[in-house]
C-alpha cells in the first residue's frame, strides 16, 4: 500500500466487494447499475446475461476453496531485500541457498508469490515485507528451474483505474525466462471477456483462476558472465546492418539441423554466420525476441504474431526461439547465439517494444503489468478507465512513472551486460520520449540514456514518430541517437519509380541528410538509410506489385499501408514475360546499390539480396509461414545468385572505400587551389548543377565523391585518403549520354560497376577518358572510380 512504512508486514486480504439480492457478489459499478437497473438489464438477452451471472456466482463461491484444497503448506518466508527486483537465486542469511523475489507494487494491499512444480500444483506464500512500494521475500530451498508468479490483491475499481484481481496469475515483469505459451482463454481476462454488453466489459471482473493458462517466470541462476572483449564495437560509420527474424531467417535452411531451426540456436549455426559474413554485414537487428504474446484476434482466426511486437516480457529471451529448453535453458541459449556472432565479427541489435505491451486496451488480458499495477504503469485518459494509445496497440507504458523507467533501463542494462548485445533498435521512440503528452527531447527516458555510463555507450537506434499528435520526430532525437530516416525510403524508392518533382530531397538523402542531422555534432551515420524493413514491401514485391495483397491476413485487406511508392514494371504480380523480370531484377539492383552507395548507415533486410518475396503482403506479422520465411531455395537460381554477388561486390567496396563511410558531412567547398571540392554534383551534359537543376526534375545525375582530403584520422593518427568515385544514376526509361567530368576532377575513370549487366561478379574495368561521353544504359546505375 503507498504509504505505509518501510518493512512494515502486511497479510493477504480479499477485496471488499458488495452483494446483491440473490447473494452473487457485485464486483463493479456497472454490474451495480445492471443489477439494480432492470429496464437497463432488459436491452439484453436475459438468458444469456443469467447464464454469466451464474458462472460467475459459481465461480466465486467455489475458486477460493479449490485453491486451498490445492495448494501445499507454504514454506518459510524470510525478509529478503528489496533490489534487485526480479528473481535471483543467491546464498541468503547463514549459509542457506535460495531465492529473493521482489516485485514493485506501488498500490497493492497484498501480495502473493506462487511457486509451481512440475504437475502445476500451486504453493502460495504470502510477502509480507513492503519496503519503499516493493513486496520482497526471500524463499530458502528454491532453486534456479523454479517455476513462479505472483497474485496481487488490491481494489477493483476500474472506473479510478483499478483494477487489481488476486484471482489472476501475473506474470513477474523482471522474470529472466518465460515457460509455457500464452492462448487467451476467458479465464486470463481481468474482467469477464463475454459480458454481453462489451461498452461496460471491462468492469465486470471475472474471478476463475488463469494460473492453468498462462506462462510461469522461471528462476535462472546468475553464472554466466558476459567477456567485454568478445564485442567487436565496429564504429558507426563502418557499420551495415542486417535485418532478420530469428525464427524467419533459420526456418527454411536447408544446411541447418532441422532440430536448430527457427531457433537462436539455428541463427549461430556456421551455415547461417557464413551468409552474413560472405555478404558483409557488420551487424544483425534482430526483430524483437523479449517475450511476447499473440493477439487474441490472431489467434481466433488460427494465427499467430510471428513479428513479435508484442512484448510481454522484457528481460526474457522469447521461449519459441528456444531449442534447448524453456525452463531457463533458452537464456544461455541466445547467450552462445550472441558469442557466435561476435567471434564472426558481427554485433547484435535487438528491436525493442518498450511503448506498449501484450495486455493492450481495456479489453485486454491480464498477463502482468494490469494486475500489478494498472495505474502506475499505464498512461490512462481523463476517464481512468480508458488507456492512452499512442502506439496503435491499445495501451502505452507511461515513461516518466519512476518504477516504469526503472524496469526500461534495467531490461536495457541487463540485456549489454548480461546477455551480450550491443545496442537496440527502439520502436516507436517517440512514444518514450513524451513527457505528460507531447514528444519532449528533454524527456526522462532520453535524459536517462544520456548520463547512462552502460547505455550511453551502445548503439541507439531511434524508430523517430509514433501514432500520436506531434508523434513524427525524424532528425530531432538528440546527438547519442541514430535514426531510421523514411524520407531516405521515400525519396530513393520515388527517383527509381520516375515520381520525383524535383531532385532537391534526393540530394539530401544520398549524402547524409545534412538537412536532417547536422546539428549538436550529430553526423552522417546519425541516418540507417534503408529502401525497405520489416513493415512493408520487401524488395524485390517493391518492383513486382503497387498494391497490397494482404488477404491471408484475414483482415480484409485494409491493413498495411497504402502508400507503398512502388512501381510493378507493367504488370501487378508475378510474370513469365522475361523483358518485365529482367527490368525487376535491374531495379532491384539499382536500389540495392543506391542504398550501399549512400553516405550514412545502410540497413538491408534478409532475404532482399536473393529476392525473396512475401506475395505482394505489406505487413506480414502474422505469417508465421512461408510467406514470412526466408526461401534459400533462391540461392539455386542463377539470377538470385548474381543479385546476392552484387550485394556482397559493393558492400566489399564500401568497406574498402572510405569516402564511401564518412565520419563528417560534405562541405561542398574547395580544398584546394585547384577548386576540388570533396562533393560535386553533374548533370547530363557534364556541367556542376546549379540551383535551378535542383528544383526540375531530372532521370540523370552525377555523384562526384572526393577521396582527397576525408576528414578524420585513421587508428594510427595519420590522414585518411582514398580514390574518388563518380557515380551516375540514370532512371530514364531510354538509354542517354552523359559527358564525364574532365579535369580537375579526373583525366580518366575505370567503369566499377554497371547494374544493367545481369552478372556482377567482376567489375567491367573499361577506362574512360574524363571530357568524353559515355552511353548510360536505360535505368541503371554506373559507379565510375577516378584513374590517377
Amino acid at each position: 500500500m503507498k504509504g505505509a512504512a518501510a518493512g512494515t508486514p502486511r497479510a493477504p486480504s480479499l477485496v471488499p466487494v458488495l452483494r446483491a439480492a440473490g447473494g452473487y457478489t457485485v464486483s463493479s459499478a456497472a454490474e451495480q447499475e445492471a443489477v439494480q437497473d432492470p429496464e437497463r438489464e432488459a436491452v439484453q438477452d436475459p438468458g444469456t446475461v443469467a447464464a454469466v451471472r451464474a458462472e460467475i456466482v459459481e465461480v466465486r463461491r467455489t475458486g477460493h476453496a479449490e485453491a486451498q484444497r490445492a495448494a501445499a503448506p507454504a514454506p518459510a518466508v524470510w525478509p529478503g531485500a528489496p533490489m534487485p527486483l526480479g528473481a535471483r537465486f543467491r546464498v541468503g542469511p547463514n549459509g542457506v541457498a535460495g531465492t529473493n523475489f521482489a516485485l514493485w507494487a506501488g498500490g497493492a494491499e497484498a501480495v502473493e508469490l506462487c511457486l509451481f512444480d512440475e504437475r502445476g500444483a500451486e504453493t502460495r506464500c504470502p510477502l509480507t515485507e513492503l519496503t519503499h512500494e516493493i513486496w520482497h521475500g526471500f524463499v530458502p530451498g528454491v532453486r534456479p528451474g523454479q517455476r513462479y508468479g505472483y497474485r496481487v490483491h488490491g481494489r477493483w475499481d476500474p472506473w479510478t483505474g483499478a483494477r487489481w484481481n488476486a484471482a489472476k496469475l501475473l506474470l513477474d515483469p523482471y522474470a529472466r525466462a518465460v515457460d509455457g505459451t500464452f492462448t487467451l482463454p476467458p479465464e486470463v481476462y481481468g474482467h469477464v471477456r463475454d459480458w454481453p454488453d462489451q461498452h461496460v466489459a471491462d468492469t465486470v471482473r471475472d474471478d476463475r483462476d488463469s494460473a492453468p493458462y498462462v506462462p510461469k517466470g522461471v528462476v535462472v541462476h546468475d553464472d554466466d558472465d558476459w567477456v567485454e572483449d568478445r564485442r567487436p564495437k565496429t564504429p558507426w560509420a563502418d557499420s551495415v546492418i542486417y535485418e532478420l527474424h530469428v525464427r524467419g531467417f533459420t526456418k527454411l535452411h536447408p544446411d541447418i539441423p532441422r532440430e536448430l531451426r527457427g531457433t537462436y540456436a539455428g541463427l549461430a549455426h556456421p551455415a547461417a554466420i557464413e551468409h552474413l559474413t560472405r555478404l558483409g554485414v557488420t551487424a544483425v537487428e534482430l526483430l524483437p525476441v523479449h517475450q511476447f504474446a499473440h493477439e487474441d484476434h490472431l489467434l481466433r482466426r488460427g494465427l499467430h504474431n510471428h513479428w513479435g511486437y508484442n512484448s510481454i516480457g522484457y528481460f526474457a529471451p522469447h521461449a519459441g526461439y528456444s531449442a534447448s529448453g524453456t525452463a531457463g535453458q533458452q537464456v544461455g541459449e541466445f547467450k552462445r547465439m550472441v558469442r557466435a556472432l561476435h567471434d564472426a565479427g558481427i554485433e547484435v541489435i535487438l528491436d525493442v517494444v518498450y511503448n506498449h505491451t501484450a495486455e493492450a486496451g481495456e479489453l485486454g488480458p491480464m498477463l502482468s503489468l494490469r494486475g500489478i499495477d494498472n495505474r502506475g504503469y499505464y498512461r490512462l485518459e481523463g476517464d481512468p478507465r480508458r488507456y492512452a494509445d499512442y502506439t496503435g496497440c491499445g495501451n502505452t507504458l507511461h515513461v516518466v512513472q519512476p518504477q516504469v523507467l526503472r524496469l526500461i533501463t534495467d531490461s536495457l542494462r541487463y540485456w549489454v551486460t548480461e546477455m551480450g548485445v550491443d545496442g537496440f533498435r527502439f520502436d516507436l521512440a517517440a512514444a518514450l520520449a513524451r513527457s505528460m503528452h507531447d514528444v519532449d527531447m528533454l524527456s526522462p527516458f532520453l535524459a536517462v540514456i544520456a548520463q547512462d555510463p552502460v547505455l550511453r555507450r551502445v548503439k541507439l537506434i531511434a524508430e523517430p514518430w509514433d501514432v500520436g499528435n506531434g508523434g513524427y520526430q525524424v532528425g530531432a532525437f538528440p546527438p547519442l541517437w541514430t535514426e531510421w530516416n523514411d524520407r531516405y525510403r521515400d525519396a530513393v524508392r520515388d527517383f527509381w519509380r520516375g515520381a520525383l518533382p524535383d531532385v532537391r530531397d534526393l540530394g539530401y538523402r544520398l549524402t547524409g541528410s545534412s538537412d536532417l542531422y547536422a546539428w549538436g555534432g550529430r553526423r552522417p551515420y546519425a541516418s540507417v538509410n534503408f529502401v525497405t524493413a520489416h513493415d512493408g514491401f520487401t524488395l524485390r514485391d517493391l518492383v513486382s506489385y503497387e498494391q497490397k495483397h494482404n488477404e491471408s491476413n484475414g483482415e480484409g485487406n485494409r491493413d498495411g499501408t497504402n502508400d507503398n511508392r512502388a512501381w510493378n514494371c507493367g504488370v501487378e504480380g508475378e510474370s513469365d514475360d522475361p523483358e518485365i523480370n529482367a527490368l525487376r531484377r535491374r531495379q532491384l539492383r539499382n536500389l540495392l546499390t543506391t542504398l550501399l552507395l549512400s553516405t550514412g548507415v545502410p540497413m538491408l533486410v534478409a532475404g532482399d539480396e536473393m529476392g525473396r518475396t512475401q506475395g505482394g503482403n505489406n505487413n506480414a506479422y502474422c505469417q508465421d509461414n512461408e510467406t514470412g520465411w526466408v526461401d534459400w531455395s533462391l540461392l539455386d537460381q542463377p539470377q538470385w545468385r548474381e543479385l546476392t554477388a552484387l550485394t556482397a561486390r559493393v558492400l566489399t567496396l564500401r568497406r574498402t572505400h572510405p569516402v564511401l563511410r564518412r565520419r563528417a558531412f560534405f562541405s561542398g567547398r574547395a580544398q584546394a587551389p585547384d577548386g576540388l571540392r570533396d562533393l560535386a554534383w553533374f548533370a547530363r551534359d557534364g556541367r556542376e548543377m546549379t540551383e535551378s537543376d535542383w528544383y526540375a526534375p531530372a532521370a540523370t545525375l552525377g555523384l562526384y565523391l572526393s577521396g582527397r582530403d576525408i576528414p578524420g584520422r585513421d587508428a594510427r593518427g595519420e590522414p585518411v585518403t582514398d580514390d574518388s568515385f563518380l557515380a551516375v544514376l540514370h532512371a530514364g526509361a531510354e538509354r542517354t549520354s552523359f559527358a564525364l567530368p574532365g579535369a580537375p576532377w579526373a583525366d580518366a575513370y575505370e567503369l566499377v560497376l554497371d547494374t544493367s549487366r545481369e552478372e556482377q561478379a567482376e567489375a567491367p574495368g573499361t577506362v574512360l577518358d574524363g571530357g568524353t561521353e559515355v552511353t548510360v544504359p536505360a535505368r541503371s546505375v554506373l559507379l565510375l572510380r577516378v584513374v590517377e
